[in-house]
């Protein structure tokens, strides 16, 4: 069935307090969803973040980010005063999230809420049914709070490498701070599956993201060394990123822990059900990001300032994914296929049957031979004018070779379009395609030019700050996009 939806990060959702979450404007923007045509939501992933506020490196694949846990619904509840909600507004620049400011104010706001919390049936279920992974995080960031913010291979020896005692004379020293962390899980989960299902009641699904590494700063790596290629000091072996290209002339050096392949396939990918499982308790449907890594992964010698030196090693290809068939039935995952494709990776998409990407911005790029074009799509698969890491196709028009602008003029015959119509065509040319699920960036929609660009991948600084201004998604463009959607089949 052909359908469409919008992509807005909760991060950029227009709250008083700084940064998106779970509140009123959340629940407004599913309305609009509905108004607007749309059947699904995609968002990025819902992970705390620390250094450089990437939402692909978080300190743990399975909790919330605390940030987006709504202050209104704690007042209402009794657990905040007004007084106190303003103390957390970090609204002063609408348009931006300051990351800064909110990690000083939003923990000692939560912990007041903390401090009149009275512990539930519910929240004792919540806390048992998720004591696998929620109890190894709050004693993660209890620990690495007391450490100064340390990633945990700069821990004490006992603490780095979990000696049993030591861990449990600091569950009964940082007790509190414990049993803080587990109280904004609990209340990061209560209000989200609030939200999805308010979602999903108005017949729109929500498509989550997952990143395919785990950062090496995280729980998951602190408490599953086995998982990952470490040496006997618990260092990294190899860390992950991207080949030089065209786009990077010493590629990409992300830095995150690669998995022992071998040691998961002993396990029978017990951890990747496990966390699968438990994104689509939180998603109806998953992107999994850097898809490829599944296939041949780009092993980079830990220590090394760039990814030239790099190689390839094979992945598990597709004895994970018969696996996770067996245990967890037919789900729904798109395929983050993009970059250079070898025709294993190619198979392997096809063999799994999930639907990979296909990205307008890419389709006018002479630098190489693209399957990008429309003419080329087939049905199973999603269709995006930019993503997250793209710039706005405002801005990416604007910054186009004339060579690469004459091609689209030439292949959309849109030369009479004015400056505003351009990010439509494009619009026009996603929904018009045969791809069975078609997202635009909300920036697009919008028209806006580089200044909404969220991510320049691998810089640091001024990513995942930007955010929709109050009243700016009108209930005119609103129509627009209904009309459109409908004309193309897909409302």
């Amino acid at each position: 069935m052909r359908s469409s939806g919008i992509l807005l990060p909760v991060s950029s959702l227009p709250t008083r307090y700084g940064i998106g979450g779970f509140s009123r404007e959340a629940y407004e923007f599913v309305d609009q969803l509905e108004r607007a045509g749309q059947r699904n939501w995609q968002i990025l992933p819902l992970g705390p973040t620390g250094y450089g506020d990437s939402p692909y490196q978080s300190f743990s694949t399975f909790a919330g980010n605390p940030y987006y846990i709504s202050l209104d619904l704690l007042r209402e509840e009794g657990l905040l005063t007004d007084e106190e909600c303003r103390e957390a507004d970090c609204g002063e620049e609408p348009g931006t999230v300051n990351y800064g400011k909110i990690y000083q104010t939003r923990f000692q706001v939560l912990r007041k809420a903390f401090g009149r919390f009275r512990e539930t049936e519910e929240y004792q279920r919540f806390a048992e049914e998720n004591g696998y992974w929620l109890e190894d995080y709050c004693l993660y960031m209890a620990i690495k709070r007391q450490q100064q913010e340390k990633c945990w291979n700069e821990w004490p020896e006992d603490l780095k490498n979990r000696r049993p005692e030591a861990l449990e004379a600091k569950r009964g020293e940082l007790n509190e701070k414990i049993s803080f962390y587990r109280f904004q899980q609990y209340e990061f989960s209560r209000q989200w599956r609030k939200l999805k299902g308010y979602a999903n009641g108005k017949g729109i699904r929500i498509i989550g993201d997952i990143p395919i590494y785990v950062a090496l700063d995280s729980a998951d790596a602190w408490a599953g060394p086995g998982l990952f290629q470490f040496d006997r000091e618990n260092l990294p072996v190899a860390v992950a990123g991207c080949p030089p290209d065209a786009f990077s002339a010493k590629g990409q050096l992300w830095g995150n822990p690669l998995y022992r392949w071998d040691y998961h396939r002993e396990t029978g990918f017990e951890w990747w059900v496990r966390r699968m499982r438990y994104c689509f308790q939180l998603y109806d449907v998953v992107r999994v990001d850097h898809f490829r890594g599944f296939d041949a992964y780009y092993s980079i010698p830990y220590g090394d300032q760039t990814a030239e030196n790099g190689h390839w090693e094979q992945g598990p290809g597709m004895e994970l994914f018969r696996v996770l068939k067996e245990k967890l039935g037919p789900v729904s995952i798109i395929a983050e296929d993009l970059g250079f494709l070898t025709e294993s990776v190619l198979q392997l998409v096809r063999e799994t049957g999930y639907p990979g990407m296909k990205v307008l911005e890419f389709a006018f790029d002479s630098r190489e031979e693209s399957d990008y074009l429309p003419h080329n799509y087939s049905h199973n698969c999603v269709v995006y004018t930019g993503t997250h890491d793209n710039n706005t196709i405002a801005g990416w028009y604007e910054e186009m070779s004339p060579g690469d602008r004459e091609f689209s003029r030439e292949y959309m015959n849109n030369r009479k379009s004015s400056p505003e119509e351009i990010p439509w065509d494009f619009i026009r040319l996603a929904l018009a395609s045969v791809a069975d699920l078609a997202v635009i960036p909300l920036q697009d929609y919008l028209g806006l030019g580089k200044e909404a660009r969220f991510n320049y991948p691998s810089t640091l600084g001024n990513n995942w700050r930007w955010r929709l201004l109050p009243g700016e998604l009108t209930e005119e463009l609103l129509q627009k996009i209904r009309h459109v959607t409908e004309l193309y089949g897909r409302a």
